[in-house]
């Protein structure tokens, strides 16, 4: 059996892009603790790519950006259910305050809107929110890079992009480094994209396992720099059974996924 790497984003009330609803995702929470779901850390899951056995019901529940509403409902459903996640932060869009016990949740066109206009605070977590929920072990916290530029599409290959994202990265690792104290080897590329210099960037800037947008299920001896995760949608339980099922064995999901191409 597979090790599934679910993706998340925002867990909200506000519908919209890449969002789930915290009923969905407190359904989907509470069938991985029925079902007695052991929640890997980002070095576990990496022993499991390197041989290593792990509980028969594993899995990697991971989240993107750093959204004020993971904060607000998605940890204390994980809290809730004893489960734990990996979170990939943009170390630039977050700030300090006290933590916060109640905010307006916005929709993802709205939060890219604050970002864009300097507000990045309306709709990011801060230091505070992510001390205190890696005290409480909910989620661990690697890169996501410092500013989420897409560097392919601001310089053309070759020395300057990759200084420019060897920066972007060395910025991103020694906040972490600075803020919680440990050097991450775990990296989510911004909107997915990678090629061949990226991962040469990545891997001389001490980065040595790398999440994408592929949906499809990364197994042992396949190559940890280009990781696939299982994009997790706005269903109830009943979905996410049936898609943990096709998840959990690759050759299944390598067929369900060749179908969802063609469709």
């Amino acid at each position: 059996m597979a090790v599934p790497v679910l993706m998340h984003h925002h867990v909200s009330p506000a519908p919209g892009l890449v969002t789930v609803s915290p009923r969905h995702f407190r359904a989907q929470m509470a069938w991985l603790a029925k079902e007695n779901y052991v929640s890997l850390t980002a070095d576990r899951y990496a022993d499991y790519l390197q041989g290593e056995a792990m509980p028969r019901k594993s899995v990697l529940i991971t989240f993107d950006d750093g959204w004020l509403d993971n904060w607000l409902y998605a940890h204390p459903v994980l809290a809730e259910f004893g489960l734990h996640a990996v979170m990939f932060l943009v170390t630039a869009r977050v700030g300090d305050g006290p933590a916060r016990n109640e905010a307006t949740a916005l929709d993802h066109r709205a939060a890219k809107a604050a970002i864009a206009a300097g507000q990045a605070d309306e709709a990011m977590l801060r230091w505070s929110e992510i001390e205190a929920v890696g005290q409480a072990g909910t989620f661990e916290f690697h890169s996501h890079t410092h500013t989420h530029t897409r560097w392919d599409r601001q310089l053309p290959p070759g020395r300057g992009r990759d200084e420019a994202l060897a920066q972007d990265l060395a910025a991103s690792r020694a906040v972490l480094f600075h803020r919680l104290g440990a050097a991450t080897a775990h990296l989510c590329w911004p909107q997915g994209y990678y090629d061949e210099d990226y991962l040469k960037v990545a891997a001389a800037s001490g980065f040595s396992h790398l999440y994408t947008i592929e949906d499809r299920v990364t197994v042992p001896g396949e190559d940890s720099r280009r990781i696939g995760r299982q994009v997790v949608k706005d269903k109830g339980a009943f979905w996410f059974a049936s898609r943990m099922a096709v998840w959990r064995r690759p050759g299944l999901a390598r067929i369900y996924g060749a179908a969802r191409g063609k469709s």
